[in-house]
């Protein structure tokens, strides 16, 4: 394996590296090797006062951020676009090594990372043409128009997944509104978010515009979400510290948005193109590891095809290349972290004791002696009530449940907490039209799982969060609207009479 050398970074925070005020660090653990390859500084709430006294000044010195046109906010954005493209390679393989996923999925990420921000300066040009919108009212007396304004400083606090690509999306709408940002990444995989600052350097984005603070969520997440100065938290990450972030920000009625966790469902009818569905199937529930908050981990196939349907997944998953994630044509890396592999390591074990049948995968594959990698699993025999099909397992697990009706698949992917994604397989298109109703998620996909375009709206209804990131309706998570109205006759207005 080559070795893929890490940065040694600081706190990024008003245009600059900074040291953490109490000088403590995390170290890096390379997931596929177990060793310490680095570490990244650790933030306390000393470093977010500053970070959050930097970004309320670039946001309200007489030339701030939020004064520019959309259109000036816009080169900034494509210039961090060219520079991430310009360095793809290298910040994929950072990646790789940070957090153990392929790295031609991490390839494939670095792409979307510079996509994302092109598309927010769009947005951002476009917004200048939507400002002083005029209302239509029945006075004639009156005039009113709208103003789209940055609500102000935010807190972007994201996961370990998916690192670079989820700071993106919430990065690009914040800086495109006009608002000024504290980047929070998780300690498990903040390397190319660090990177990103350096990106934010070289195009000389205006000090305090955009702060990086690493460290852990105690430590540096909580005092970041509970900071008065801060206008907005948006969160992507577990439902549990979502719960959290909401209780803090009704303190100061802050608005949030929260992409929180999944436990999504796949609908397979009889009617489907076996090799079809089944590679869907896979590539819904097996990318990046199994990491994936809207992955559709609850399989749920119609009983006359079940068992050549099974059967035949598992000959595809046998022929999923696991290996060292640097290597080409990897499709399973490394789960992160120890802690998560424990995880779900202890929901496969929890299933067998349920009385579920791990009927492929689940352990470590035999030829690879370390790092934290797992089988794509296959389980069958599953309750409702079971622990493995009710909550979200964040590794490459797959539960398998038979139907015969269509009103009993309807039932079945719809009795969870969560409601992030669903699928739904069938040649029968009425049919799939009648499912993207009633399936309750706020992204359904119709013969495929897991597409996702910066232009279309990505959220989740339920336990899996409020608000929703990409499209306009991103952009308008990090904007205000301030009614303005002018009086225009010269008539006394006449409701008190002169004295």
């Amino acid at each position: 394996m080559m070795a893929v050398p890490i940065p040694s970074r600081q706190l990024f925070i008003d245009g600059e590296w900074r040291e953490p005020l109490l000088k403590k660090r995390i170290p890096i653990i390379n997931p596929a090797t177990q060793e310490i390859i680095g570490d990244i500084p650790a933030a306390t709430a000393e470093d977010v006062d500053i970070a959050v006294e930097a970004a309320r000044r670039a946001f309200s010195k007489p030339d701030s951020w939020a004064s520019t046109s959309g259109s000036f906010r816009a080169k900034f954005l494509r210039a961090i676009a060219d520079k991430i493209l310009e360095r793809k390679i290298e910040l994929a393989k950072l990646e790789v090594v940070d957090c153990g996923k392929p790295i031609d999925e991490a390839i494939s990420d670095m792409v979307s990372v510079a996509g994302c921000f092109k598309y927010y300066a769009e947005l951002a040009e476009a917004l200048d043409a939507k400002q002083r919108i005029p209302i239509s009212i029945p006075m004639e007396s009156f005039k009113t128009h709208v103003l789209k304004e940055p609500i102000g400083v935010v807190a972007l606090i994201t996961p370990w997944n998916y690192p670079l690509l989820m700071a993106a999306w919430k990065v690009a709408p914040a800086l495109a509104a006009g608002c000024t940002a504290i980047l929070k990444p998780s300690e498990l995989a903040s390397v190319t978010c660090l990177e990103l600052a350096e990106v934010c350097r070289d195009v000389a984005l205006p000090p305090g515009v955009l702060n990086i603070l690493t460290g852990l969520g105690p430590e540096a997440g909580a005092p970041l979400a509970s900071h008065p100065h801060v206008d907005k938290i948006a969160f992507t990450g577990s439902t549990a510290t979502g719960i959290k972030i909401m209780t803090t920000a009704a303190q100061t009625i802050k608005p949030i948005s929260l992409e929180l966790g999944g436990k999504s469902p796949i609908l397979v009818f009889e009617d489907v193109d076996l090799d079809n569905a089944i590679e869907w199937t896979l590539y819904g529930c097996f990318p990046n590891n199994g990491q994936i908050c809207s992955a559709t981990s609850r399989l749920l196939v119609h009983e006359n095809i079940a068992a050549k349907f099974v059967e035949k997944l598992i000959q595809w998953s046998k022929s999923i290349k696991i290996s060292d994630p640097l290597e080409e044509g990897c499709r399973l890396g490394a789960i992160v972290s120890e802690g998560q592999y424990e995880k779900i390591l202890n929901f496969i074990s929890t299933a067998k004791s349920e009385g579920a049948t791990i009927l492929y995968g689940g352990v470590r594959p035999q030829h690879l002696k370390k790092g934290f990698f797992i089988e794509p699993t296959i389980i069958t025999d599953v309750s409702t009530s079971m622990q493995i099909w009710r909550e979200e397992v964040f590794g490459p697990v797959l539960c398998v449940k038979t139907f015969a009706t269509e009103e009993e698949a309807i039932q079945l992917a719809n009795d969870t907490h969560y409601g992030l994604g669903a699928a739904v397989v069938s040649k029968d298109l009425e049919r799939c039209e009648r499912l993207t109703k009633v399936l309750q998620a706020g992204v359904v996909w119709v013969n495929c799982s897991q597409p996702c375009f910066d232009q279309a709206p990505w959220g989740g209804i339920k336990h899996s969060g409020i608000g929703r990131e990409l499209g306009e309706w991103g952009l308008e998570n990090y904007l205000t609207v301030k009614q303005v109205t002018r009086y225009t006759s010269d008539k006394q207005w006449g409701w008190y009479s002169p004295p």
